[in-house]
């Protein structure tokens, strides 16, 4: 090999050390006082990893060491396709395909248009409420079925979707994709309707091959909805897989001819990362059910459909949600999903609007069209945190997938609670993250803005049973406190700034408002600012540990004279600041902000 042609990326002054690597990153966590200064340098790992909800320790540096040992990936195109079902990214890129639901045919057919027209490429369109299967005529009135697939999703009768659609159908050669979107497994999980899944699978799937489309979903955002975990969201839809290809195996069919009948529908996450290993996980799980089904090397390769998570919006200052899909959407895409579902930014707050709609679809032209993130087939391949990740979720999913069917399978699982009891336990868990704020919901736990007005919609009579991951923040926010926390700030704006920004913040996380002084000469000052507030109940000393020290004793016994009921510090008490005997609660980095919060608003009331 020549120098003109060498694979190398960098030249011998970009190459470095792991030493050199963990003395840059200890400087900076020293400067951030997450090391003492008498830590080793190595110690940065330990403080800079962190662990998933399925136990999975993510370091900070992928190294190749760290990779050795991982099974072989493949290429694109090829199994366990790891790197992708087909051997490139078509020239459109993904897959952009719009959800509709919730309105009345004549308007679902104005919106599938108008989506289609404006760069989507095909429709999921979920009945029920407004719309039955009856309707589907109309709403795919002037649709090129041809051209664009569409895929139906009728809990409540798939099997007169199916019929409905393919009627619709008649005359049409079905565009690839297309999908009669039976899923009786998903449908149970919802509470929507109870299915006997056998008989579902058997005449969806007849009529599938009659008219040349996919016949059933797996939906796994079923689950993802209620809490579960990327390895519990895993698990489910290989035990609903198995659970389908035994069912359509035994009317005669080969496991070839099933497998190609089925898609799979994951949630993209704002967790970049996890979500790429997700959908590479995904695929090479499959593929290992198809090779031990008997499937040929090339059948086992799974049709993904990403969409953007529900859990992670939020009701409030719901425009964030535009970021939080950016993200998902990209992951979906880099990961390698076949068909991208961007949910609108305004969807938790019922119908989405114009406004959402368009940002939705035009999130994922943007990602293709101007960022080419769809031009390279899986581009996190080869990265070594990326195949870790990609490994340790292959895994854990595994292990769920496995107690399922030592179960007697995802029906039993589901009959006897057991499946649901996991997630339930994965579910608290994060939500004791969220409480402390170690996962942090922007707009919603940090940096919150009680002055926004939030956009009005029309309630979705199709609203989905979602643990929304933020709801406990916005139950409080539902009902916001009526009287605010007084700021009692300590000494020069410079000086109580940070704790008072961080206490403010806090406090509104919680919907509670807030009053300041600003800066203050001393007590005299502070408590006269004090009763112009009309005296709330609760204050918050914010300074620094100095000021604390210099006049905090003072100014706790000068508030509660003047009428202060319940005093909390921002802060940490002990010797160096205030007394923890002097004040009733404090607020530092690592609290239980939600237990502070309903804390603060009961003394308020």
């Amino acid at each position: 090999m020549t120098a003109e042609n060498h694979l190398a990326l960098a030249g011998p002054q970009d190459e470095h050390t792991r030493a050199e690597w963990e003395r840059a990153a200890a400087a900076v966590l020293r400067k951030a006082h997450r090391l003492s200064e008498g830590d080793p340098d190595g110690a940065v790992w330990e403080r800079l990893a962190h662990t998933t909800l399925d136990g999975i320790e993510v370091a900070p540096l992928g190294t190749a060491a760290s990779a050795r040992g991982l099974p072989a990936t493949g290429a694109p195109g090829h199994a366990p396709f790891t790197r992708g079902r087909a051997p490139q990214r078509p020239e459109h890129g993904w897959d952009v395909r719009s959800h509709l639901g919730g309105l009345g045919p004549r308007r679902t057919n104005e919106e599938a248009l108008l989506d289609l027209g404006g760069g989507v490429t095909s429709l999921w369109l979920e009945l029920g409420g407004p719309l039955s299967a009856a309707d589907l005529p109309t709403v795919l009135e002037h649709v090129l079925l041809d051209v664009a697939p569409v895929v139906v999703d009728a809990p409540d009768d798939p099997v007169a979707a199916a019929r409905s659609l393919t009627q619709a159908l008649a005359g049409a050669t079905p565009a690839d994709g297309t999908n009669l979107g039976a899923d009786p497994v998903a449908a149970r999980v919802r509470g929507v309707a109870q299915h006997e899944t056998p008989g579902v699978v058997t005449e969806v799937a007849a009529l599938a091959e009659q008219h040349g489309t996919l016949a059933l979903v797996v939906d796994a955002t079923v689950v993802h909805d209620l809490g579960a975990s990327d390895a519990q969201e895993l698990g489910y839809s290989l035990a609903v897989g198995a659970a389908y290809l035994r069912a359509l195996t035994r009317r005669g069919r080969s496991v070839d001819e099933a497998l190609q009948l089925l898609e799979f529908r994951y949630a993209a996450t704002v967790e970049q990362f996890p979500t790429i290993a997700k959908l590479r996980a995904a695929r090479r799980l499959w593929s290992r059910v198809a090779e031990l089904s008997g499937a040929s090397a090339r059948a086992g390769g799974q049709r993904q459909h990403a969409v953007t998570s529900r859990p992670m919006m939020s009701r409030y200052d719901p425009y964030v949600n535009m970021l939080r899909t950016t993200v998902a959407a990209f992951a979906a895409g880099a990961g390698g999903a076949d068909a991208v579902t961007v949910l609108p930014f305004d969807s938790p707050l019922g119908l989405p609007g114009a406004l959402g709609r368009r940002n939705a679809r035009n999130t994922s032209a943007l990602l293709i069209a101007e960022s080419h993130v769809a031009t390279v087939a899986d581009p996190a391949g080869g990265a070594y945190a990326a195949e870790l990740l990609t490994d340790g979720l292959s895994r854990a999913a595994w292990a769920e997938f496995q107690a399922i069917e030592a179960g007697g399978g995802i029906e039993e699982a589901l009959a006897d609670g057991s499946l649901r009891s996991r997630i339930d336990d994965v579910a608290t868990r994060r939500a004791d993250q969220i409480a402390h704020r170690t996962r942090p919901v922007t707009g919603l736990t940090e940096f919150p803005d009680l002055e926004q007005t939030r956009p009005e919609r029309d309630p979705d009579p199709l609203a989905h049973d979602v643990r929304r991951y933020g709801a406990a923040f916005e139950a409080l926010r539902d009902e916001p406190a009526t009287r605010p926390v007084f700021l009692a700030t300590l000494g020069p704006v410079a000086a109580h700034t940070a704790r008072a920004t961080f206490a403010a913040n806090l406090l509104a996380a919680g919907g509670i408002p807030t009053v300041s002084p600003g800066a203050t000469a001393g007590v005299g000052p502070l408590l006269q600012a004090y009763a112009g507030q009309d005296r709330p109940p609760v204050v918050c000393l914010c300074g620094t540990d100095a000021a604390y020290l210099d006049h905090g004793t003072e100014a706790i016994a000068a508030l509660r004279a003047a009428g202060a009921t319940w005093v909390v510090l921002a802060g940490r008490p002990g010797d160096r600041t205030v007394a923890a005997d002097l004040v009733d609660d404090s607020a530092a980095m690592g609290l239980d902000a939600l237990s502070f919060l309903n804390r603060t608003r009961e003394k308020l009331a």
